[in-house]
């Protein structure tokens, strides 16, 4: 049972003392009215045209790991700076500061997170906090507080308020028994991490909120997400990350997975597109809650063969390490993306020479101006 929620249609809920002023709105309001009018993009390069009425206030959760600041600066561009909330429990570097709205926010604090989203007026929240699947595992306890009770928190207070929210998934949501090439985005799924657990109890909850509530709730599951800008952050697929780092920068990479682990991977801009394009489709369109996004999917020998084709030299050898090779061999090689390419026109841009020669030319830019000696 849910703690804390406003009901966004008519249905009986256990709330918590504080909120049962906003029984009766609640009643009388469905949420999808008090949400904002999207425009849908069927194109990345397609500008949404808002008016300042209509343009969502958004919040971001875990802004700074790989894909929150990335986000919040597209979003930014097409519905203003001031709009956008980017939130973490760091320190912010200097040029996430200056480039819009920061705020401390813990996910596990209820009372603060509710401050900043009625002080904020927002309506739109992006919930990105996670700790991913091999930190996960390492810390089984930390990741149940962050990856569930967090989540409760977001979405309790999605209730509350009435917004729109998002809640990525992931490859890590699939199990051994799970369908593995390719896995559709209804079937068996059973996951043996908590990361996994977590998800996979993220996507049924939210789901279950929309049916009984009416919460616009949306989920994506993506795949590997490859990015020049951020460092790797605990992910089983960190490796596609830090391969294309240590060819620009030593000209040689360990692997701690085996040269023929095949999972599916995404380009960060291919992966940011699909969420804006998400969010922005009307409700109508949907028949699921949850979809798959596809783009590619390769093995540490085949990025690297590509890789060799601009590095010659570049030298990779191969150390699995036990924890990520088993919880890689559970998830799936392939994803079917079919319901999301129907339903609302998804589509990726990036391929795997694609992929690797912009994230080539990427480092060995941030590199120079760093000051740094590229290979």
């Amino acid at each position: 049972m849910l703690l804390g929620m406003r009901v966004c249609g008519p249905s009986t809920a256990v709330f918590r003392p504080s909120t049962l002023r906003c029984l009766s709105r609640a009643h009388r309001l469905p949420c999808r009215e008090l949400t904002c009018s999207p425009r849908q993009t069927s194109r990345w390069n397609r500008q949404v045209s808002v008016t300042p009425r209509d343009s969502p206030r958004v919040l971001i959760t875990g802004g700074l790991g790989q894909l929150g600041s990335g986000l919040a600066q597209i979003l930014r561009e097409q519905y203003g700076k001031e709009n956008v909330i980017l939130s973490d429990i760091k320190k912010p570097p200097a040029h996430v500061l200056s480039s819009g709205p920061f705020v401390y926010a813990d996910v596990l604090d209820f009372k603060q997170l509710r401050e900043l989203i009625v002080n904020h007026r927002i309506t739109w929240l992006v919930h990105y906090s996670a700790l991913l699947s091999a930190v996960g595992e390492a810390n089984v306890a930390l990741a149940r507080k962050i990856n569930i009770s967090g989540l409760h928190n977001v979405l309790d207070l999605a209730l509350e308020n009435c917004l729109r929210i998002f809640v990525p998934s992931t490859i890590g949501a699939f199990g051994p028994s799970s369908p593995r090439d390719p896995a559709p985005d209804l079937c068996v799924q059973r996951p043996r991490t908590i990361y996994g657990v977590s998800k996979v109890h993220g996507e049924l909850m939210g789901e279950y909120l929309h049916h009984k509530y009416g919460l616009d709730f949306r989920c994506l599951r993506y795949p590997g997400v490859i990015s020049a800008h951020t460092h790797p952050g605990g992910g089983t697929t960190d490796y596609a990350v830090q391969i294309f780092h240590d060819a620009v920068s030593t000209g040689n990479h360990e692997c701690y997975l085996r040269s023929d682990t095949r999972l599916p991977m995404m380009h960060i801009s291919d992966c940011h597109r699909a969420t804006v394009e998400f969010m922005h489709a009307p409700e109508s369109q949907l028949s699921l809650r949850t979809y798959n996004i596809a783009a590619m999917s390769f093995t540490p020998e085949e990025v690297a063969l590509e890789i060799q084709k601009h590095v010659p030299e570049f030298k990779v050898t191969y150390k699995p390490d036990t924890v990520r090779q088993t919880i890689a061999d559970s998830w799936p090689v392939r994803f079917d993306d079919s319901n999301a390419r129907r339903d609302w026109g998804w589509a990726p841009v990036y391929g795997l020479e694609g992929l690797v020669s912009d994230m080539l030319r990427s480092i060995r830019e941030k590199r120079t101006v760093e000051g740094l000696p590229v290979s």
